[in-house]
């Protein structure tokens, strides 16, 4: 099995090149944009993107767009690395919650959202 020191390696080699589908790439999409800027999604501690608050047919839609897109890249970067699905999408979670930027939305290790401050957001003791 992957070490936990392998696995964060490759997924921050993974994000930093842009096979995820991260908060940088998804960006692109003007909806998806708005919504983060909007509070309506936040990074999930779970690897995955997930609606804040009330929801929409459109937002769900989008959310389960870029959230099957998501697995499907940490499933195959998983496999490569001998890592579980559950475990490369973590890591990712960590990733992608320590790159949010004040004012964007994120689950904290209790659960709840929080909307990033100046400092560091509050993540899992087991992120790296």
């Amino acid at each position: 099995m992957m070490t936990r020191k392998s696995l964060i390696a490759a997924t921050a080699a993974a994000l930093a090149i842009g096979l995820v589908a991260s908060p940088a790439s998804a960006q692109r999409d003007p909806a998806y944009q708005a919504a983060r800027d909007n509070g309506q999604v936040g990074e999930k501690m779970d690897g995955y993107l997930g609606i804040v608050g009330a929801s929409n047919p459109s937002l769900q839609a989008m959310v389960d767009d870029i959230n099957i897109r998501r697995r499907a890249v940490y499933a195959e970067r998983a496999q490569a690395e001998n890592a579980t699905l559950e475990e490369y999408a973590f890591t990712a979670g960590c990733l992608a919650i320590a790159r949010t930027t004040p004012g964007e939305m994120y689950q904290a290790p209790d659960g709840t959202w929080q909307q990033r401050g100046q400092g560091a957001p509050l993540r899992d003791p087991r992120c790296p």
